[in-house]
């Protein structure tokens, strides 16, 4: 496995980074021992980053069962870089500087923490721009936290790239979080990685599998996060099917790598909820692809615009 330094931060961390989104949706008891167990065999390697949100699972127990494993290990092992982000109160668009404070000492309790490495402002498009860099907003909270040393440091993780580029030009980010829009068939976070590469901003890539059209292929997944796919994706990605079949490799293995490779990205989120999800993730990292089987992918995923605004 190899590690990138994350931008400015100086931390280290794996190309593949753990997401927690769904580790906390899944009923107690039997859903807190099953993601338990996954962090625990994260912590065994060779996946040193992990990423969660106060927002995720219910009332935050993608972070509490996080924070069982750290208290079963004995504390947070070492190296290990843990991301989580602020959120509103689900339900409501109290993004205030209060709320951020608030959301930060959730996420303290809920890991057993008493510091945060680095925590993003999570879908600032909840939000206007002017709202969120607004004297008392959620920017100026976590600055405050991090001058305060309770985050280390700060993030963006959003969807819009327009609004990811805005807030990068207030140069307050270490870090930034696209999602959907880096992938084999869509390629429109490329201002925002070439943004961020002039800025010292660390990229981090998120949802490489389009929800799942790049794992399991468009006629069993015919959409693309979350919604129908155009008629156009659909084929390129039929093409795309087709070449791995011929080379054996698996679909989902090319659609990761198609971000690891990439230097400019220093890590690619892919979501866990079970440890055997840890075991196939890397193999899917590790598959040997061939440079001939890349020759013909590269073009047909330069070929399309995306399918996201």
């Amino acid at each position: 496995m190899e590690y990138r330094i994350l931008g400015r931060t100086g931390l280290s961390v794996s190309t593949v980074c753990v997401g927690t989104s769904s580790l906390g949706s899944h009923p107690a008891p039997r859903g807190t021992d099953t993601a338990v167990a996954t962090i625990r065999r994260v912590f065994e390697g060779p996946f040193n980053f992990i990423d969660t949100s106060n927002e995720y699972g219910n009332g935050g127990n993608s972070e509490r069962r996080i924070g069982e494993a750290i208290a079963e290990a004995g504390g947070l092992p070492e190296g290990v870089v843990i991301a989580t982000k602020v959120d509103p109160i689900v339900g409501t668009r109290d993004f205030s500087g209060d709320r951020v404070r608030r959301s930060v000492e959730e996420s303290l309790e809920r890991l057993g923490l008493d510091r945060l490495q680095l925590v993003y402002l999570h879908d600032p498009e909840k939000i206007t721009f002017e709202e969120g860099t607004a004297a008392g907003g959620p920017l100026e909270a976590l600055t405050e936290l991090r001058d305060q040393g309770v985050i280390g440091h700060i993030g963006v993780a959003g969807g819009p790239i327009d609004l990811e580029l805005k807030y990068l030009a207030t140069d307050m980010f270490d870090v930034v979080i696209s999602h959907n829009r880096y992938t084999l068939v869509d390629r429109t976070a490329e201002p925002l990685i070439q943004d961020a590469m002039e800025r010292g901003v660390a990229f981090v890539n998120a949802a490489p599998f389009g929800g799942g059209m790049l794992v399991k292929g468009p006629d069993a997944e015919p959409n693309y996060c979350y919604r129908p796919a155009s008629q156009a994706t659909i084929s390129r990605v039929r093409k795309m099917e087709a070449i791995c079949a011929e080379h054996s490799v698996p679909l989902a293995a090319a659609a990761l790598q198609f971000s690891t490779r990439d230097r400019r990205i220093t890590s690619t989120i892919v979501g866990m909820s079970e440890p055997a999800r840890v075991d196939q993730t890397l193999r899917l990292a590790e598959w040997d692809i061939p440079a001939e089987a890349w020759a013909r992918i590269l073009p047909l995923a330069a070929a399309g615009t995306g399918e996201l605004d």
